[in-house]
C-alpha cells in the first residue's frame, strides 16, 4: 500500500473514534478539571505558539509526518546501544537502579526490592497502526522476556509513545500475577477497557498531588505542562502527569512529558529536599512551537537545577522520531546546557539504551554524546 492510501486509511481510522467525551471525574472545586475532561495550571508559553491550522490541515500535517521515511532525522552517528545487565537486574533488590529501555521507557528498581515500570512501550511503532507513525528505531533495550517480575507499572499520560496496550496486556499476563498499574484519572477506564477485561483490582488511579503507598514507597501523581489525547476527539479527556517515588534515602523523579511552566517552582516548593535521582525529557523540541508540550535541553537543565537533582538522565531521544531534530540532536544540545548553567557533566548524562545507571556505580562515558 502506497504512503497516500495509508495516510487515508490513518485518517479514516482516526475520525471513525467518535467525538463527544464526558469527564466522569469532574471535580468542580479542582481548577484543572473541566466537564468534558482536564486542562493545564498555568497558560501556555506565547513564545511557542502554534501556528494556526484548521483542524484538519493540522492532522493532515501530522499524517504526513508520520509518514515520511525521517530521512531528515537520522542521527549522525548509531544511537549507543549495550546488552543488559541481566544478572545485575534480576538479582538487585537493595541498590536504587535504573535501566533505559528506550524513549520514555525505563525499569526503575527502587532498592527496597520493588520493581518498576514506568511508560512501557516495546512495539516498533508509536502509532495506532501498524504501518504507519513514530517509528521505533532500534530494539528495546530490554525485551520483555528479559524483564524481571515487575511490581509496578506507572503510566504519564495517554499518547502512543507512552501508553501502549500490547505491551500493557503482556505485562498482564506476567507470570507471577499482574502488577498494579498506577495511573492519572480517565487512563484507569482506558486500562479496564482495553487491557484488564473490565477488572478494577489492580488499578489504582490518581488525581494531580494525591499518592499511593507500595511496599514502603510513596508514589506522588504531579502536574506539569501537557496534554493528552489517542484520537482527534479524546483531546485532554484523560489527566497527564510526572511520578515521584520516594523513600526514606532516595527520592525519583520521572517527568513525562512537560513543557517547562511555574509547576516546577511548586513541585520544588513541596519536595524541598529534592530528589537524587531523575529521568527528564530532553526530545522533540524543534519545531519551536513543540516547546509548549517538551522541553528543550536547556530547559530539562533549568528543571534538574531548580528541582534540586543530584543526578538526571536524559529520556525522550533516540528512539521514535517524534520531533523535527535529528534523533540524536538532544544529547549535543544538552552537552551545551550543561556548560552553559553549570552543571557537571556526571550531573546530567544519558545512558546507552540497554544501559544501568546504579546508585552505587556510575555509568561508563556518562554525559557523552552519541
Amino acid at each position: 500500500m502506497r504512503l497516500p492510501i495509508r495516510a487515508a486509511v490513518l485518517t479514516c481510522a482516526l475520525l471513525a473514534a467518535g467525538c463527544s467525551h464526558v469527564n466522569p471525574y469532574y471535580d468542580a472545586s479542582r481548577p484543572h478539571h473541566r466537564q468534558e475532561g482536564f486542562a493545564n495550571n498555568y497558560p501556555s508559553n506565547p513564545a511557542y505558539a502554534r501556528p494556526p491550522q484548521g483542524f484538519f490541515a493540522s492532522w493532515a500535517a501530522r499524517i504526513r509526518n508520520w509518514s515520511d521515511d525521517g530521512s531528515a532525522r537520522l542521527p549522525l552517528a548509531p544511537i549507543p546501544t549495550v546488552k543488559p545487565d541481566l544478572a545485575f537486574i534480576h538479582a538487585n533488590k537493595t541498590e536504587p537502579a535504573l535501566t533505559w529501555i528506550g524513549h520514555a521507557s525505563f525499569l526503575y528498581q527502587a532498592g527496597n526490592g520493588v520493581n518498576i515500570l514506568f511508560d512501557p512501550v516495546f512495539e516498533d511503532r508509536a502509532s495506532p497502526l501498524s504501518f504507519a507513525g513514530p517509528k521505533r528505531q532500534q530494539p528495546p533495550g530490554l525485551a520483555l522476556a528479559e524483564l524481571p517480575r515487575i511490581d509496578a507499572v506507572l503510566i504519564s499520560h495517554s499518547h502512543y509513545d507512552h501508553l501502549s496496550a500490547d505491551s500493557l496486556r503482556a505485562l498482564y499476563r506476567q507470570a507471577g500475577g499482574p502488577p498494579t498499574f498506577y495511573v492519572p484519572l480517565g487512563i484507569d477506564l482506558w486500562l479496564m477497557e482495553n487491557v484488564t477485561g473490565g477488572k478494577r483490582e489492580h488499578i489504582v488511579r490518581l488525581d494531580w498531588w494525591e499518592k499511593a503507598s507500595l511496599r514502603g514507597l510513596e508514589l506522588h501523581l504531579l502536574p506539569v505542562h501537557h496534554w493528552s489525547a489517542r484520537t482527534p476527539w479524546d483531546r485532554n479527556a484523560t489527566l497527564w502527569g510526572a511520578w515521584a517515588v520516594t523513600r526514606p534515602g532516595f527520592n525519583f523523579f520521572f517527568s513525562g512529558d512537560l513543557g517547562y511552566s511555574k509547576d516546577i517552582q511548586d513541585i520544588a516548593a513541596r519536595f524541598d529536599k529534592g530528589f537524587d535521582l531523575a529521568a527528564i525529557g530532553i526530545g522533540a523540541y524543534q519545531p519551536v512551537w513543540y516547546r509548549n508540550s517538551h522541553v528543550s535541553p536547556d530547559e530539562a537543565v533549568r528543571i534538574h537545577r531548580e528541582l534540586r537533582v543530584r543526578r538526571s538522565v536524559g529520556m525522550h531521544w533516540g528512539t521514535f522520531p517524534m520531533g523535527q531534530e535529528r534523533i540524536d540532536q538532544a544529547p549535543r544540545d544538552l552537552a551545551l546546557a550543561r556548560q552553559a548553567q553549570g552543571v557537571a557533566d556526571d550531573d546530567f548524562f544519558v545512558l546507552k539504551i540497554g544501559e544501568t545507571w546504579r546508585s552505587g556505580a556510575q555509568p561508563a562515558q556518562v554525559g557523552a554524546a552519541p
